[in-house]
């Protein structure tokens, strides 16, 4: 099975972009725990793309949040035992697997501010690949299930 949903990168798509996600992972019968762990990955990515993707910059070339939109689509592609989920946006360049892992072993009060959506993702996919190319961010999530 693949399939596309296309949407602006808006938050307030959230609730569609989850639903195609759920009602293909329940198609496919994708057992509970794998569902979830895609659902909080998928909802982890769309948000930093709507919130970061389209963004004005500030004077450091840094996006403003919630300043543009754009548009994203995300691939689902389930096969024998995996699901990949491919976001695509028009956005600012941006590789979040670049971004150094936060340090789990602090306080929430000592870490820094960010990385922690990625770092879950991360850690509950098992494997996450970047890539900018033809003038877009591709984000690759597989997940064996």
């Amino acid at each position: 099975m693949k399939k596309t949903f296309e949407c602006e990168a808006k938050l307030e798509n959230l609730e569609k972009i989850m639903g195609f996600v759920e009602s293909n992972l329940e198609a496919i019968n994708c057992n509970m725990a794998c569902s979830m762990q895609i659902s909080l990955a998928v909802e982890e990515v769309f948000v930093n793309i709507a919130h970061y993707a389209y963004g004005k910059l500030d004077e450091d070339g840094v996006p403003i949040p919630d300043t543009g939109s754009g548009p994203m689509s995300l691939g689902l592609e389930a096969e024998e035992g995996s699901v990949t989920l491919t976001f695509t946006d028009e956005g600012t360049p941006y590789n979040p697997l670049e971004r150094e892992d936060p340090d789990i072993t602090l306080s929430a009060e000592e870490r820094q501010i960010g990385g922690l959506g990625i770092f879950m993702v991360k850690k509950s996919m098992d494997n996450v690949i970047y890539e900018y190319k033809n003038g877009k961010n591709v984000l690759t999530l597989i997940k064996q299930v």
